[in-house]
């Protein structure tokens, strides 16, 4: 009869699972154990070490052990023979340990969830995070845009701002340009900064062959999504994904019965109109002329000296 072991799942995995963290990418430990990828960040995060060993499923029991394995070695080589001595340094450790785990349990907790956040940053930067993330992007784990112009156009998760607290994750679409808050309330807690101001960016410098004019099912298969590379490039980017919706025909243009606004009119409505002709210029620079009306149609005037009656039409007195 054979038992199978289950091997537990990382503290990494168990975050990235949890219900609105669908955005984020696995950071690999090796990234994490890099000192160079966690430069700055010992400032910005309380109880830092002991955040770390936790998003890298390190026991903290660990390092009391090596400590007390270091106090056994010196008491050895300085001869002492006292045990009661060293089963007392034993207990202070052990009751150290208990009263840390108690009291900062849900520090350490937040503050891992902080520093994986900073972290994850700067992972999603690198080439092998941009790449995960661009994994994520082709299977739509981001969400569509919900701009109807832009036809169900794929967004990228990023921050308005690099500090932690500042705002909540955005949604940003390649084709109009613009960020939108998730559809979905639980992603509204999240952190902005734990994506940043970087990557939107940078994933499309990195992966300019994805066709953003794709729409519906034509971005379910790669090979329909790429661009080939006879296309026009402008500053790094092929020239049909710069903001593809913001064109002629996919902005709305506001129309009253079938009539488009007069922006001339809302110009003298604005800044008002004389009685006299004159000549003014209109929303598009060009000069018009406001002419009096004819005659016959302009309102008749009663004669303040004059009978009640009589009118004047046309400079002709007449008397009813």
């Amino acid at each position: 009869m054979s038992t199978s072991s289950v091997v537990p799942e990382s503290w990494i995995s168990s975050f990235c699972a949890l219900l609105g963290h669908e955005y984020f990418a696995e950071v690999s430990e090796e990234f994490i154990e890099d000192d160079f990828n966690l430069t700055g960040l010992q400032t910005q995060v309380v109880l830092y070490k002991d955040a770390l060993e936790m998003i890298l499923d390190v026991d903290p029991e660990d390092d009391d052990d090596d400590d007390n394995e270091e106090e056994e070695e010196e008491e050895n080589e300085s001869g002492l023979a006292d045990g009661q001595e060293r089963v007392s340094d034993r207990n202070h450790a052990d009751r150290r340990h208990h009263s840390r785990v108690a009291s900062d349990i849900s520090i350490i907790e937040s503050s891992s969830e902080l520093l994986y956040g900073l972290i994850h940053q700067r992972f999603i930067c690198s080439r092998a995070g941009i790449q995960q993330m661009s994994e994520k992007y082709e299977l739509g784990h981001f969400g569509c845009c919900p701009r109807t112009n832009c036809e169900l156009a794929r967004t990228l998760p990023v921050g308005l701002s690099d500090i932690p607290g500042d705002d909540t994750v955005k949604l940003f679409c390649p084709c109009c340009l613009d960020v939108y808050v998730p559809p979905n309330s639980r992603f509204q807690t999240v952190d902005g900064a734990f994506f940043g101001r970087t990557f939107g960016a940078l994933f499309l410098l990195t992966f300019p062959e994805y066709d953003l004019t794709k729409r519906g099912a034509d971005v379910l298969s790669p090979m329909n999504s790429r661009i080939t590379a006879d296309e026009s490039l402008l500053n790094g980017m092929f020239a049909k994904n710069i903001a593809p919706n913001l064109g002629p025909g996919h902005i709305h243009e506001p129309r009253i019965y079938g009539f488009r606004l007069d922006e001339a009119r809302n110009y003298a409505e604005q800044f008002g109109e004389s009685d006299d002709d004159d000549e003014n210029v209109n929303a598009n620079g060009r000069v018009t002329v406001r002419r009096r009306p004819p005659g016959n149609a302009r309102l008749r005037q009663r004669n303040p000296n004059g009978s009640p009656m009589q009118l004047s039409t046309n400079g002709a007195e007449s008397e009813l």
